[in-house]
């Protein structure tokens, strides 16, 4: 299919941003798998959202066929960590929009109706998921083609493998999520209103200041009579208990034996390759050489002297670019022993500019040297591409054929050759794509670079080394006995540092340096408090014994846990209260801020040009600020207050300006009404009670 062909070679990325893509990597055992899905136990469902639950299985079957999306956009089944992560987050959104977004739409009355998705899919309102997709770009203007739509919805009709229809019907969901998306944002912002009364008063607070003269008391926190009791603290809880949720945690204490090489190890590996290098200078094979002996393969890439610095060392890059011949000495950079055999030098450029004709089909080659001719006694290269060329897309420049500027790492697979390729001379290359008849145009200007073969050697832990480090953490396993207490007395026994960590999440994977140790966060959630673990091997080059120390489960921290905070809280709202008396009593009778400061032991101060209201940050505490709005002019006020003391205060010179208009209020309430579109996403998630327990399984 020629539309699919080219997703893969040319729009494969871009489509997979679209895509939000990851593959499943199975980290449970299949026999427990398998026995808890039997018992329908919610403990291992991947997630609920508005009390429908995501099963394992589901969830599987969804990360499935966005893998194949994957496959259909990028045209390769090979996936990293980050391409897996990314296919099941695009996974579970896919449940997010099903089960809550498009849900909470249609409930609010956002419909999106047939003849709208045929108009938005083929008509004259084309939804951005499709029109600025770079399949269906025209490749002259770069603008949407529904030529390029029409020819890939045509192709998905005669696609016996159903890959096509997959990918079509991908897309329509996103053309209808995406709109489902638009018209609730839309409501929500469409829907505030600001009255009148409202813009005046925010005009007019906007546009007053004043001078604010206040008197600042702290409250004594040794006050030995701000008392809190425990019945006190228990009925504060109950009141705000909602304050006090928490997700499950653990806090554990760890030790790890790292397995390195050892001495032994590291002069092993020298002596190892040392006994290599008379063979690396002779062999006249040079790849499969390395392919024996080396951890670096033949590359053909030619190199600066700044590149190979920074790529291999400094060492090597001067060895390299002196001239010198043969190979290089053996240079040690931690544990890894590397030498070089310069192969090849020749002034090459960085870019080179490329145009091609793609040939496809049995008779592909012959074609292709039969145009290379044509091409090489002055036909015209963007006339024959336009006729001959499987690859209609590219026309850098508007000229068909033209690939635009390639580099070394930037080119397509298979056209590495063209950065040393004569310019202006037709060849022929073949590749996975097919025959191509190539032409390397123009040419950055050429510098010194190598070709250079790399005979490296990583020193690695022999067995011996493995097994001794393994024997120092059994023997500390041993000590612990399974006990937290005996883990203490390990500690004591060995001098091992004992690695604290508070708060361990499901999700964690790392352990100080050390990733993907997602073993260990299963052990941790497994046991009881007061479990020691035995040895728990990590990338099998680190053994670990965890000792499980507290335990917190998801929902509220208890009244003991929040005791102290709920203490602190009370206090002071009985410090205000008792500083809010003295106060009053000391300023009994007394008519200025200067008395007033005098008989309550403390300073005068005063603030200018004081604005009412909320678009910028406040010049005084909320609580003064808010009481001097609608304070009296002229006259003696409080005590109020605030965080961390008590204000008397005095409003004088208020002044009103002009500066503050009905747009500007408008336009702040859009803002604001904007920040709160921006939480529909968190709020619907709260309101259809969200549980993420993908950190359970990957």
């Amino acid at each position: 299919m020629a539309v699919l062909q080219k997703i893969r070679v040319k729009f494969g990325l871009a489509i997979s941003i679209i895509i939000a893509l990851a593959l499943l990597s199975f980290i449970i055992d299949p026999n427990t798998l398998g026995s808890a899905l039997q018992s329908m136990s919610s403990k291992y469902d991947v997630g609920q959202i508005a009390g429908k639950r995501v099963s394992y299985t589901d969830f599987q079957e969804n990360v499935d066929k966005f893998t194949t999306i994957h496959q259909i956009a990028s045209g390769s089944s090979v996936q990293n960590e980050q391409t897996q992560t990314q296919i099941r987050n695009a996974a579970w959104q896919d449940f997010l929009d099903r089960y809550m977004i498009i849900k909470n739409a249609r409930n609010a009355g956002v419909r999106v109706g047939e003849d709208e998705m045929v108009n938005l899919t083929t008509g004259d309102n084309i939804s951005p998921v499709l029109s600025q997709n770079p399949a269906f770009q025209d490749p002259e203007t770069g603008l949407y083609s529904a030529d390029a739509l029409r020819s890939f919805v045509q192709e998905t009709g005669i696609d016996d493998t159903g890959r096509g229809k997959l990918f079509w019907n991908y897309l329509q969901n996103a053309v209808l999520t995406q709109k489902f998306y638009d018209k609730y944002g839309a409501l929500v912002t469409n829907s505030s209103y600001l009255p009148k009364v409202f813009v005046d008063r925010a005009v007019a607070e906007a546009n007053t200041t004043a001078t604010v003269e206040y008197v600042m008391v702290p409250f004594n926190y040794n006050d030995s009579t701000a008392t809190v009791s425990s019945s006190e603290i228990s009925a504060y809880y109950k009141a705000h208990k909602k304050d006090f949720k928490q997700t499950a945690g653990r806090d554990i204490e760890y030790v790890v034996y790292e397995v390195v090489p050892s001495e032994a190890d590291i002069t092993a590996a020298g002596e190892d390759i040392d006994s290599r290098m008379a063979e690396f200078a002779a062999t006249t094979n040079m790849k499969a050489f390395l392919l024996r002996n080396s951890e670096s393969s033949y590359s053909e890439h030619w190199y600066t002297k700044n590149e190979l610095a920074s790529n291999l060392s400094s060492d090597i890059a001067e060895f390299v670019f002196s001239g010198a011949s043969g190979v290089s000495p053996v240079y040690k950079s931690g544990n890894v022993f590397r030498a070089v055999r310069t192969m090849d030098s020749a002034m090459v450029p960085d870019s080179v500019y490329v145009k091609h004709i793609l040939l496809q089909g049995t008779d592909a080659k012959q074609k292709a040297d039969s145009l290379c001719g044509v091409v090489a006694k002055g036909g015209n290269f963007a006339s024959l591409a336009a006729l001959y060329s499987v690859d209609k897309s590219s026309a850098d420049g508007g000229e068909m054929g033209n690939l635009g500027w390639f580099t070394q790492t930037y080119t397509i697979p298979g056209f590495e050759s063209v950065v040393t390729a004569d310019l202006n001379k037709p060849f022929v290359l073949n590749t996975q794509y097919g025959s191509h008849v190539v032409v390397v145009t123009k040419r950055t200007k050429p510098v010194a670079k190598k070709q250079v073969a790399v005979l490296e050697k990583t020193a690695v832990p022999s067995q011996e080394t493995y097994n001794a480090n393994y024997a120092k953490a059994n023997r500390f396993a041993s000590i612990a006995g399974g006990t937290y207490e005996g883990y203490k007395r390990a500690i004591d026994s060995t001098g091992v540092y004992s690695h604290p960590m508070n708060n361990v999440t499901e999700a964690t994977s790392n352990y100080g340096a050390i990733s993907q140790a997602k073993e260990i966060t299963r052990w941790v959630y497994d046991n009881k408090p007061g479990k020691a673990s035995n040895i728990i091997t990590v990338n099998n080059n680190y053994f670990f014994v965890v000792a499980l120390k507290d335990v917190r489960e998801e929902g509220y921290k208890s009244v003991k846990d929040v005791a102290p905070q709920i203490t602190e809280t009370l206090k002071s709202e009985k410090l205000r209260e008792i500083t809010k008396k003295e106060v009053a009593a000391k300023i009994a009778g007394l008519s200025s801020i200067e008395e007033i400061a005098e008989a309550c032991n403390a300073s005068s101060n005063s603030r200018e040009d004081v604005a009412f209201n909320t678009t910028g940050a406040p010049s005084l505490e909320p609580a003064l600020l808010g009481a001097a709005s609608v304070a009296p002019e002229g006259q003696i006020c409080g005590p109020v207050a605030g965080e961390s003391c008590v204000y008397v205060y005095k409003v004088s010179n208020r002044q009103t300006g002009a500066f503050y208009t009905e747009d500007d209020a408008v336009n702040n309430e859009k803002q604001k009404v904007q920040y709160s579109a921006q939480m529909i996403v968190p709020v619907m998630m709260e309101y259809d009670n969200v549980k993420d327990n993908r950190a359970r399984f990957f």
